[in-house]
């Protein structure tokens, strides 16, 4: 499952809360995340990812993966350690890479079929780069077998395409506010995934959507009095407003919901705002969420 979408709509914190779903059925998850970049650690509430693997919880691990580690990995595998670690140092992954675009990439993907192949775990998730950059990532494998005729670079292509193009063993979840530009934005995306890479979407998430908090005409210092308390007139104006204000975000959002769904006719998982700093129990709150969204789904949409 690679998780994808705008920068900054939360698909990290959509892959940490569907990996810890996941685990809690007793699948077991690996987590790849390919930018280097991420809070993934953060949200899980574990030290910086590393190349190896490391336990987050039972049934979940978690790794960070680089071009330079897995072609160091590659070559090694192949009995040329000291070539690549000169080959790194050096620089000349670089120059092969501007040379030939998409090499680095091909590189992660490569070593996520290996993963795959193997039977790393029962679920790969891939903390895939920011929308724009996710759609020329998954492309890669393409534009290589037109610079590559022959060789072990030109295969590897061919099995990444054959992983990426099977719904079976490969998805793209997109993750997106509900909000007009990244709404926009998942949609371009949604189709450039399906139309030039091949690969078969899941649903969408839509995350950080503002529960509703309408009155119903009710107003903080009347029910307050209700109460038996009192509430000075300043501050029960700004409770007024803020609760307004609540009520119109929840409005707008619903209105972009079904904007992406009459654009994009997948189903939608929607997780709520979450006001705190995200963290483990932050996570483990979304993951509940999650899980009842998806056993709501009709069977014949479950991937």
């Amino acid at each position: 499952m690679i998780v994808a979408g705008k920068g900054g709509v939360g698909k990290t914190t959509v892959t940490a809360a569907l990996a810890t779903a996941a685990a809690r059925t007793g699948a077991s998850v690996l987590i790849v995340e390919v930018e280097g970049k991420s809070g993934l650690a953060t949200c899980l509430g574990a030290s910086p990812l590393e190349y190896d693997e490391q336990e987050i919880r039972p049934g979940l691990r978690a790794r960070t993966l680089t071009p330079d580690q897995a072609l160091l990995e590659y070559l090694e595998e192949r009995g040329l350690r000291r070539v690549s670690k000169h080959l790194v140092k050096s620089g000349a992954l670089d120059v092969v890479a501007t040379a030939v675009p998409g090499m680095k990439d091909i590189l992660v993907l490569g070593k996520v079929k290996q993963l795959e192949v193997a039977k790393a775990a029962d679920l790969i998730i891939i903390d895939a780069p920011a929308a724009g950059h996710a759609v020329t990532f998954l492309l890669s494998p393409r534009g290589l077998l037109d610079a590559m005729r022959l060789g072990p670079v030109r295969q590897q292509a061919e099995d990444v395409i054959e992983l990426l193009s099977d719904p079976a063993r490969c998805r793209v979840l997109l993750v997106t506010l509900a909000e007009e530009t990244p709404v926009n934005e998942l949609v371009d995306t949604a189709f450039a995934l399906e139309d030039r890479v091949g690969v078969k979407l899941g649903p969408i998430v839509v995350n950080a959507v503002p529960s509703d908090l309408d009155l119903d005409g009710h107003h903080a210092r009347d029910d307050a009095a209700a109460a038996g308390l009192e509430l000075p007139v300043g501050d029960a104006e700004a409770l007024d407003a803020a609760a307004a204000f609540r009520h119109e975000r929840h409005q707008l959002a619903r209105k972009q919901a079904a904007r992406l769904a009459s654009r994009l006719p997948l189903p939608q998982l929607q997780l709520p705002f979450v006001f705190e700093t995200i963290g483990p129990a932050q996570v483990d709150q979304l993951a509940d969420v999650l899980t009842s969204e998806v056993t709501a789904m009709p069977d014949a949409l479950v991937p």
